[in-house]
């Protein structure tokens, strides 16, 4: 066998020999110069010296030296003998040095589910003191290594976890599939499309562009709440969703034949992480007889509902899913793992939604960015499967990587009530149990180590809402009222709107629909029972149907000027709802099934009546929604909320019967009963044993097989669809939905290589909390907009604008949609919200998009300035993609929230972050000034997380750090991206 060091030698010298620059040198075209030899003689001798090289080719070493053309002589001879030699050092390198604990495990009653990697037998005691999420990375490291992708050394990491963690060590993790919904995967499957244009036209096989795990892709996103309120709400909201977004939806469809491995659930069928839970999620896998834990990552931050199943997953960037799914192992630091524990029991009439705002604001105050949180405690037991996924969907909004529940006796008992057979929850059971993934609570329990420790008794909790615009505002109910007088009263910010004393008591009176109406600060104009975070959970939904049926009984009705909606995130829920007799109690309320998709909770709630609207805007009203959803940024619910509340679906009933959020429920009367006395809040709410009841009754395995057997068929409207055959996409010039990117239009096999940045111009400069809804809006086109002008300049009628996030496979409309949200508040401005910057050279107040043009036409690159948080939100690839497009090269700011951060090193674009302490304003720094970062050329002498210099041209200078996190995201940069040093290294493959 060859030594190591030879085995080394000759790697580094066929990287040399094939690497694109030198290949085209040494094969160049007839137009091309001539080439050096220098290269080739070093690694011609090199390989030569090595006793490795000659023992395994049969190379003349008579061939003389004398000409370039005979060294490419030589080495078209030597390729083949070279090509031999790696593929032997790279099927050694590929041998899993793990094989030896590759275990049988037996089925109960003879033979065996199949073979897994155990972690048992490794015989390392630090195992047993893991957190069980880092068991979950543990296998996986051990089960892909190859000592090349995933090496021992990884291994050895995570089994060290204790003392690696805190040293931010890198390690690489492959997911066992990947996620995936509508709006960002459109912009995937376009991008994987063009990925196959351009191997086709760098000569390589276009194919190699495949999922190598699977794909599910749940179309969830586009159904709008155009009609409420409604019997025929469902069939006409989804008649209008096709109408929309029938181009989308062909070009899916077309990519599910297109694609291997890839499943694409039709519109119509739910919430993409409810069927993930209900359906989708494996907990173990068997793939050919290989036993393994399921893991998931998604191009949805929510992804993390699936940690309430036992199942680690959590949400990336598109560009990051779309390396995944073509093999790429993700680069990750290995992350501090937060234990909760819980205690107790919820007290009487406490609800899941309630138990997750808690946790959100407990957890948020902690500070758990980049870190993973794991549930543990007795009180585990008495939360529902439903109620864990319930706080692991809300991951994003309490900064957390993850908010992993292990799986025990209550997820087994989920499983089987989902409609998973007996033969595989006995095998998911065996196979957790025996690779010590599995929490008995009937057992003593071993003591895990965490990073850091938090404690909640359940019993402390109390009814809460959280707003009115952000997710870890928790208000404790009995507080809702002085709290909304004081957001009066606050200035402008997360919790004010600075509305002057002598108005906060302004009556806006208005016909409905030849009714007399009135609007206050504070009326709810949108109560949405929305979102997988609450539809997941009979027990809340159950609870807001029993609210109802209260209020009807005691003559209490929802006025009708209120935007009702009930958009449950499978149909199941429509199943259990009729089962348990309640659902025409919600109608009678205006609460109509409105559609099986995200609908209000990601901003697509439709538009309000023209005479709400006009109340509201004509008067400046603070109008309130108030929805059952995970996120309530201003200006993502709807345009003319500015106060936005999260609730659980029985308050979501409430309010909409009180009309204001503006009332305190244990002393306000919600109103008046048809027997003319006052209802309050406790008239309607119904106790934690009544909604147990219902429950119990109502909710049947049998609903949930019947659900799923069927939901891949599709409905008519979905299998009418017609789709061209072929794996390479013919794009269509005039499409304003599937559009061709630019990403590869000029690309070579040479890497761009490192970059810095030159004197360039401040494009927006922001303060703190910059979601990605703000970078790029998923909700309406605003009709003056440049997304709007491009497309009425191609004859799209304003009806048929359609919103942001179904356009995301035009990059055209995205890059005119960056930095377009009608409620952004860029200090070039001095105050002014709007979606406009100041193009510093004129000074003159333009669009984002064509101040960005003017730049780019004159050749002058860009920068954003930004506060703590920037990209917080929604894991939305074109918040990167877009400022990519308007060309800016770096982002300095005080934090970044880690997807985003992730998505900008994916397109190229440099993270910069303020030294501790310090920011724009405390440097003096207006965003006025031109900016130059000092990065060599060369990317070997740039490092993760070192600090640069940044210089203006008005004398100052500053430290940053480059938040290139690891080797590999260096790796990123320097070709341009992630998704071209794919190509490269597919091709070189």
């Amino acid at each position: 066998m060859a030594s190591a060091s030879a085995s080394a030698l000759l790697r580094a010298s066929r990287a040399r020999l094939f690497s694109p620059s030198l290949c085209s040198r040494a094969f160049p075209s007839a137009s091309s110069p001539k080439p050096s030899s220098l290269s080739f003689v070093s690694t011609y001798r090199s390989l030569s010296a090595s006793s490795a090289f000659r023992s395994t080719t049969r190379w003349s070493h008579g061939v003389g030296w004398r000409s370039p053309l005979s060294l490419r002589a030589q080495i078209r001879a030597v390729a083949p003998a070279i090509e031999r030699l790696h593929r032997k050092f790279s099927s050694m390198a590929a041998e899993n040095p793990f094989k030896e604990n590759l275990t049988s495990l037996p089925k109960p009653g003879g033979g065996e589910f199949g073979k897994y990697y155990s972690l048992p037998s490794l015989n390392d005691p630090r195992i047993d003191k893991l957190p069980y999420s880092i068991r979950i990375l543990l296998e996986s490291a051990i089960r892909n290594c190859d000592n090349f992708q995933v090496k021992k050394e990884d291994v050895e990491k995570i089994i060290d976890w204790e003392n690696s963690s805190p040293k931010q060590v890198e390690i690489p993790f492959k997911p066992a599939r990947v996620l995936l919904q509508d709006f960002t995967g459109v912009p995937a499957v376009v991008d994987l499309a063009c990925m196959r244009d351009a191997m086709n036209k760098l000569g390589s096989d276009s194919n190699k562009i495949n999922p190598l795990v699977p794909v599910d892709l749940v179309i969830d996103h586009s159904v709008q709440v155009d009609v409420a309120r409604s019997e025929n709400a469902v069939q006409a909201n989804m008649e209008l969703e096709f109408q929309r977004n029938k181009e989308r939806f062909a070009f899916l469809k077309w990519g599910s034949n297109a694609f291997q491995n890839m499943l694409v659930v039709p519109p119509g069928s739910g919430i993409v992480h409810q069927v993930n839970l209900e359906y989708l999620g494996r907990v173990v896998f068997n793939t050919s007889g290989l036993l393994y834990p399921d893991s998931v990552v998604g191009t949805d931050s929510h992804t993390t509902m699936i940690d309430g199943l036992g199942v680690a997953g959590w949400g990336v960037g598109g560009i990051e899913a779309e390396a995944a799914m073509l093999g790429q192992p993700m680069s990750m630091v290995l992350p501090g793992v937060v234990g909760f524990k819980l205690s107790g029991k919820l007290r009487n009439g406490v609800t899941a939604t309630d138990l997750v705002l808690t946790v959100t604001q407990m957890l948020r105050k902690h500070g758990v960015v980049g870190k993973f949180v794991e549930f543990y405690g007795d009180g585990m037991e008495e939360l529902s499967l439903a109620d864990r996924a319930t706080i692991a969907n809300m991951s994003p909004e309490y900064g957390a990587t993850m908010g992993f529940f292990p799986v025990d006796h209550v997820t087994l008992q989920y499983l089987k009530l989902t409609g998973r057979s007996d033969e595989t929850v006995s095998m998911i059971e065996a196979y957790l149990r025996a690779n010590k993934m599995f929490v008995d609570y009937n057992e003593p329990q071993q003591e895990r180590v965490y990073s850091s420790y938090l404690q909640l008794d359940l019993a402390d909790v109390e009814p809460c809402i959280s707003g009115p615009k952000r997710p870890h505002d928790r208000v404790p109910l009995k507080e809702m009222k002085s709290d909304w007088h004081a957001c009066l009263d606050n200035k402008v910010g997360f919790k004010g709107f600075a509305i002057p004393k002598e108005a906060q008591d302004k009556v806006a009176k208005f016909s409905f629909h030849g009714q007399p109406a009135e609007l206050k600060h504070g009326s709810v104009v949108i109560a949405a029972i929305t979102s997988c975070t609450n539809t997941s959970n009979p027990s809340v939904m159950l609870g807001a149907a029993l609210v109802a049926k209260k209020a009807c009984e005691l003559g209490l009705q929802v006025k009708p000027w209120v935007k009702t909606s009930l958009a449950p995130g499978s149909g199941v829920v429509t199943k259990y709802l009729l089962k348990s007799g309640l659902q025409p109690y919600l109608n009678q309320q205006g609460f109509h099934i409105v559609g099986y998709g995200c609908t209000t909770c990601i901003g697509n709630s439709g538009d309000l009546d023209e005479s709400v609207s006009a109340a509201i805007s004509e008067n400046d009203i603070v109008a309130a929604a108030v929805l059952s959803g995970n996120r309530n940024f201003e200006g993502r619910v709807h345009p003319l909320t500015r106060a936005n509340y999260l609730a659980s679906p029985p308050l979501v009933v409430a309010y909409a019967l009180a009309g204001t959020v503006d009332i305190d429920f244990e002393k306000d009367p919600i109103g008046k009963g048809k027997d003319g006395k006052d209802v309050y809040f406790r008239d309607i709410w119904p106790s934690t044993e009544e909604i147990a009841e219902v429950v119990q009754s109502s909710v049947l395995p049998d609903m949930f097989k019947s659900t799923y057997e069927s939901i891949t068929k599709g409905n008519p409207m979905w299998n009418q669809l017609s789709v061209p055959d072929g794996t390479l996409y013919s794009w269509d010039p005039k499409s304003t939905y599937i559009h061709e990117p630019p990403y590869f239009k000029n690309m070579t096999m040479d890497p761009p290589g490192a970059h810095g940045v030159k004197d360039a111009y401040c494009l927006l400069n922001f303060g703190d909390s910059i979601t990605t809804d703000h970078i790029s809006p998923a909700g309406s086109i605003h009709k003056d907009s440049p997304a709007a002008k491009y497309l009425l300049e191609r004859g799209v009628d304003r009806k048929d604008f359609n919103s942001y996030g179904s356009r995301r496979g035009n990059d055209e409309v995205m890059a005119r949609g960056t930095f377009a949200n009608i409620r952004l508040v860029n200090k070039l401005l001095n105050g002014e919200v709007g979606p406009k910057t100041v193009h510093i050279p004129t000074g003159e107040k333009l669009y984002v998009f064509d101040a960005a043009e003017r730049y780019k036409s004159a050749g002058q690159d860009t920068i954003v300035l930004a506060g703590a948080e920037y990209g917080s939100g929604s894991s939305r690839d074109w918040a990167a993609k877009g400022p990519m497009l308007l060309g800016v090269k770096a982002v300095i700011a005080k934090s970044f929230e880690r997807i985003h951060r992730s998505n900008l090193v994916g397109m190229g674009i440099i993270p910069l972050c303020f030294k501790a302490g310090e920011d724009a304003d405390s440097l003096g720094l207006t965003g006025h000034e031109r900016y130059s970062i000092d990065l060599p050329s060369n990317i070997s002498e740039i490092r993760p997380g070192q600090d640069v210099t940044v210089t203006t041209d008005s004398g100052k200078s500053f430290t940053c750090t480059v938040r290139f996190d690891t080797e590999v995201e260096l790796a990123y940069f320097n070709h341009g991206g992630i998704l071209p040093y794919v190509i490269r290294n597919l091709i070189k493959q």
